[in-house]
């Protein structure tokens, strides 16, 4: 098993990853949705990093025994995991984006140093 470190570069280190993760978070979860829905997303690349996020354990792959097979990705529990860590990032963004008297206002010991 990577170390969680590596697994956050992987993920982190490529907009498609993270592209690809929201997706999934928002009910996204067929392959061809995935790609149609994301602009200059190649099923290459898409097939590269849900392969990857299935190694690391973030994701889970559903395949349907139908007359016309499906295939579905959800996120494991590790997944929601690092969904959540991701979510405190974009939390922190929209923080160091907002106009100087909202930071301002923060608590002394909130505000970055």
């Amino acid at each position: 098993m990577p170390t969680v470190a590596r697994m956050v570069e992987e993920i982190v280190g490529c907009k498609w990853s993270l592209a690809v993760l929201g997706r999934i978070r928002a009910g996204v979860t067929r392959p061809g949705a995935i790609r149609t829905s994301l602009a200059g997303l190649s099923t290459k690349v898409m097939n590269e990093r849900l392969s990857k996020m299935l190694r690391f354990g973030i994701l889970t792959r559903h395949s349907y025994d139908e007359r016309r097979p499906r295939v579905e990705y959800s996120l494991t529990l590790l997944g929601r995991k690092v969904a959540s860590i991701l979510d405190q990032i974009e939390t922190l963004q929209a923080e160091l984006d907002a106009p100087e008297p909202a930071r301002e206002s923060a608590p002394p010991e909130s505000r970055a140093r």
